[in-house]
């Protein structure tokens, strides 16, 4: 009887986790929607007369409207900014907020990070590899990001990349590494499957795609490594 009870238990709980999981990250997005949507409310309140305070609550108690509004202003914005005429307005934002001493540093800092990894052209978190970390014999998984600049790139030679390595289950922290190329072992699985295989604390695995592919990665990054 026991043995029934912790299996339907375990079962129930294998069926509604992922359920409410999925609809706790909605709730969670959808609710940061809505307080931005709120922040610009009472922003536009404090411009406007007086008596159209009551039009701006009534406007504030539509359920979902938020989601809706900054939706359709993310879409314009990028049609704004798709064309000539957006991209110099653009250009002209950016040369007036490099001009306020403390904004400029947050700025530049962000929208290098933001182009750099939503750009379709650019390389970072686009290829999952294998790492030794933390110590050799010791494998995990970690994202390519880049490969050193500047300073940092002289003193470390050619051949370097740059990779980040997830913790699990929360992938948004995690470990900032250099290391040769020649210690990494590319992996053919996507970045979704890779981030898939990290989360679940390698519960759910990518697929498998030559045996001989993966051992010979391996071993060949163990052979530069002793060499």
């Amino acid at each position: 009887m026991k043995t029934h009870v912790k299996k339907y238990l375990i079962t129930g709980l294998l069926v509604w986790l992922p359920l409410v999981v999925t609809v706790w990250v909605l709730s969670w997005v959808m609710s940061l929607l809505s307080g931005v949507f709120d922040a610009l409310l009472v922003a536009t309140q404090a411009l406007l007369p007086v008596g159209a305070g009551a039009t701006i609550e009534s406007i504030r108690g539509i359920p979902g409207l938020g989601v809706v509004v900054l939706l359709g202003l993310l879409l314009l914005t990028g049609a704004f900014a798709a064309n000539i005429f957006g991209q110099w307005w653009l250009r002209q934002g950016d040369r007036l907020l490099n001009k306020i001493p403390i904004v400029k540093s947050i700025y530049n800092s962000v929208k290098q990070v933001s182009d750099t990894l939503f750009s379709s052209t650019g390389q970072a978190f686009r290829e999952a590899v294998l790492v030794q970390y933390p110590r050799q014999g010791a494998w995990t998984i970690a994202f390519i990001t880049g490969k050193p600049s500047g300073e940092v790139a002289s003193h470390l030679g050619n051949e370097m990349v740059s990779v980040y390595v997830p913790t699990t289950p929360n992938p948004t922290s995690g470990f900032f590494l250099m290391m040769p190329r020649a210690e990494i072992v590319e992996l053919r699985m996507s970045v979704d499957e890779a981030l898939k295989y990290v989360i679940s604390m390698g519960v759910v695995g990518p697929g498998r795609p030559d045996p001989a592919g993966g051992g010979a990665g391996l071993a060949a990054a163990a052979r530069n490594r002793s060499g």
